[in-house]
């Protein structure tokens, strides 16, 4: 049977998160709405990345098998008239044909996220944006981000109740940089946890707020508890930025 990928982004603010949800409206649920609509069908979608509610995504992927495409597909054509279904707050990107093997879920290399905080009161960054007016000491914000490229074992970092066989995270990138209106937190990784982002984040600020050392960062790592890490960070800070594969 066929199968096809679709690239998507959206902003998340007004979504009870990416997957499929009883009595909640989600990403994954637009999407296969729009495209019943259009094809006149049921589509079942298989996500690449579940981002929470309130999460935002530059870049993410479905992908779905069917036997109801019975002729040549104008890609463009298609996109367009599924976007003119879709809300304004979710458009596809792209939407091809793979081999039937493929899977956006499984054959993804790596991910890669972005959490922007601002420290200046701003309107037009409140939904995308975690306020932290907060004075925080950079240098120790930007240690710590980087000796988490030493470990691969992120148990503290992650929620509670997550049905995963290890915690081993091979982490790419990790870093902050510094901008008059924005600080913001890179990082990129072959898999990520459940809540790691936001638990990262939330405890490299808690840190560097208190001033407290870049040892005892690594031990809150080393510890495996994750009721010693942070995740009270809200949602709309987080973005998703690309899936490779």
């Amino acid at each position: 049977m066929p199968r096809f990928f679709i690239e998507v982004a959206y902003k998340g603010t007004n979504y009870a998160g990416f997957q499929k949800q009883e009595n909640a409206n989600t990403i994954q649920s637009e999407v296969e709405k729009a495209f019943g609509v259009y094809f006149k069908g049921k589509f079942n979608l298989t996500g690449a990345s579940r981002t929470d509610a309130g999460v935002h995504a530059r870049q993410n992927y479905f992908h779905f098998d069917t036997e109801l495409f019975q002729f040549h597909l104008d890609y463009t054509k298609v996109i367009y008239h599924l976007n003119a279904i879709l809300p304004a707050d979710i458009v596809i990107k792209s939407f091809f044909q793979v081999k039937a093997d493929a899977h956006c879920r499984f054959d993804a290399l790596h991910r890669s996220y972005q959490y922007v905080i601002h420290q200046n009161k701003d309107p037009f960054l409140g939904e995308v944006a975690y306020y932290y007016p907060y004075k925080l000491d950079s240098e120790i914000l930007q240690n710590c981000a980087l000796e988490l490229m030493n470990y691969t074992d992120f148990e503290t970092f992650s929620k509670r109740n997550t049905q995963v066989h290890d915690y081993n995270c091979k982490i790419l990138i990790s870093e902050w940089t510094f901008s008059k209106d924005c600080i913001i937190y890179n990082v990129r990784a072959n898999r990520f946890l459940r809540g790691m982002v936001k638990g990262l984040v939330g405890t490299m600020l808690k840190i560097a707020f208190k001033k407290q050392t870049v040892g005892q960062f690594i031990q809150i790592i080393k510890l495996k508890n994750p009721t010693l890490a942070n995740f009270a960070v809200p949602s709309h800070g987080l973005t998703l930025l690309q899936v490779n594969f």
